[in-house]
């Protein structure tokens, strides 16, 4: 039986909410709204990290943060953790990385047959071939115009609006699109399977989409979100302080220089730069079809986090894990083999489940690191992973709707950062802070949001009388979470594992991480060891 091929695509900061097929009432995403219809689409997908790295880590080797570590930028090698590309390489398949990779380093340099970073400081040793693409078509100065722009004031990274002083073939989209054009062919003369991770930039800032893309909106069109202007009553402090930073225009480069008309400019780009990834992914539609290889491939398509799109008064992404904006993302995958078209998922999932699901679906050995579980018994719609059932899945099918308390401990949707987590628990999403985080609040600030009714999340409940019991409830849940996620080195009942991936030192057997799960320990601490437990 001829394997299925893999392609793995990520987008950079992409909002869940800003798609045709969500209902956005601006953006043009045709190529997306097809694979929606295609595919299944899951609304409620947790990326576990608000920033790149460590999302990518997460989404790359199916490990929750507090297992690998990672909640910075870049980063030095994570010794011995599997990535999704190594294993599929162990297992045959030709391996590529492409666009925007931003992870540690030679991590997945080591684990590919073709590497190649369109982000300069995003990777080992820059992005040489496409800076070198760039100098043959003329156009490094006109990217550092674009791209490599700085905002006015101290503010790093442009966020107003602009349309690229770059051509679409010229940007990294294009230039990633037209490298995965040839890495396929070259997998097809081989006559190999391939695994390819491919990863837009956009539309992270700088929000300057190809002209076509700019041209396409107006700001006199676009519609703000709902929670783009009120009262921040119960929101993070330093949420509010952002919001009022950003409230002073300091940050736009553009006349006019105002908040009302620089969001509206950021707005005008995002919206452009989500319809140049859009175009980006027809243009791989059309490789695919035009190869005859559309079917066979595993599709998928997601972001690393996402962007506040002016919601909230806040132009980018920080501060991210305060809301649903960044911590919730896009998520389809087409695959007609396996899932009928246009199913719609409600279920809460996490980026650490897309790494297992490409096994799953591939044919080939789980790892034996993963904290995610395979998302195939949720790609249909016959009810294959009934509400509560944590049998034919890997964790309970709890719906977005369902209200707590619920049975059994499962079915959470978590971002975590140093010194905040934020834990999405069927229609309810609550953000735990360190207790001495903001000194206003000497007992502790949390906020708590009924997504059913609440859904651009403007009252904080955990400020109300009358929810105490919710946030207890939610608080136990996220306690034994990380005691049944957690990984350790070694644990009392010397855990002998079998298997190729097990390796033994002096009595007790780990992953190629060097680490076992709480499943292991719980598997092989008997009764006597287990009290210890």
């Amino acid at each position: 039986m001829q394997r299925p091929n893999v392609l793995f695509i990520l987008s950079d900061q992409h909002n869940a909410k800003v798609t045709g097929y969500a209902g956005h009432p601006t953006v043009k995403t045709p190529t997306l709204d097809r694979m929606a219809s295609e595919g299944v689409r899951f609304d409620n997908m947790v990326v576990q990290n608000p920033i790149c790295t460590p999302s990518r880590v997460s989404y790359l080797s199916g490990q929750y943060c507090h297992n690998h570590d990672y909640y910075g930028l870049s980063g030095p090698n994570p010794n011995g953790l599997p990535s999704v590309l190594g294993h599929f390489r162990r297992h045959g398949y030709t391996t590529a990385a492409i666009g925007k990779i931003h992870c540690p380093e030679y991590w997945l340099e080591d684990d590919t047959d073709v590497y190649r970073e369109v982000s300069p400081g995003c990777s080992i040793g820059s992005a040489p071939e496409y800076l070198q693409f760039l100098a043959e078509h003329d156009a490094v100065e006109r990217f550092q115009e674009g791209s490599g722009a700085k905002a006015p004031n101290g503010y790093g990274q442009l966020l107003d609006g602009l349309s690229s002083p770059l051509s679409y073939e010229e940007s990294q989209e294009g230039y990633a699109v037209a490298q995965l054009a040839e890495f396929i062919r070259g997998a097809q003369a081989a006559d190999r399977p391939f695994c390819a991770h491919l990863s837009f930039p956009k539309p992270h800032q700088v929000y300057e989409p190809a002209p076509e893309f700019w041209e396409m909106y107006d700001e006199e069109s676009i519609e703000l979100p709902p929670n783009a202007d009120y009262e921040l009553t119960g929101k993070a402090p330093n949420l509010i302080s952002t919001a009022r930073g950003f409230k002073n225009a300091e940050w736009t480069k553009f006349e006019p220089r105002t908040f009302e008309a620089g969001r509206l400019r950021k707005m005008r780009g995002y919206l452009g730069c989500i319809s140049h990834v859009d175009h980006s992914m027809s243009e791989v539609f059309d490789l695919l079809e035009g190869l005859g290889i559309l079917d066979k491939t595993i599709v998928v398509y997601t972001s690393d986090h996402g962007d506040y799109a002016v919601e909230h008064g806040i132009i980018e992404k920080a501060p991210g894990i305060c809301s649903d904006a960044i911590t919730r993302v896009p998520l389809l995958i087409r695959y007609p083999e396996i899932a009928p078209a246009g199913v719609i998922r409600s279920e809460v999932v996490e980026a650490i489940d897309i790494t297992p699901t490409l096994c799953d679906l591939a044919g080939i050995p789980a790892m034996n690191t993963v904290d995610g579980a395979s998302l195939r018994p949720l790609l249909s719609a016959d009810g294959a992973c009934a509400p509560g059932d944590a049998a034919s899945w890997g964790k309970a099918c709890i719906p977005s709707t369902a209200s707590v308390p619920y049975k059994p401990t499962a079915g959470l949707g978590v971002t975590e950062f140093p010194l905040s987590t934020s834990v999405r628990s069927g229609r309810y999403r609550m953000v735990i802070y360190a207790k001495d985080r903001f000194p206003e609040y000497p007992d502790g600030f949390t906020e708590l949001y009924d997504l059913a009714e609440d859904p651009w999340e403007m009252r904080n409940l955990a400020m109300e009388p009358g929810h105490e019991s919710t946030v207890a409830h939610i608080t136990d849940e996220l306690m034994r979470w990380r005691m049944r996620t957690s990984r350790f080195t070694t644990a009392l009942g010397s855990f002998q594992g079998n298997g190729a991936e097990w390796s033994t030192r002096y009595k007790n057997s780990t992953a190629p991480d060097g680490r076992i799960g709480a499943e292991n320990v719980r598997s092989e601490s008997g009764e006597f060891r287990g009290n210890y437990l």
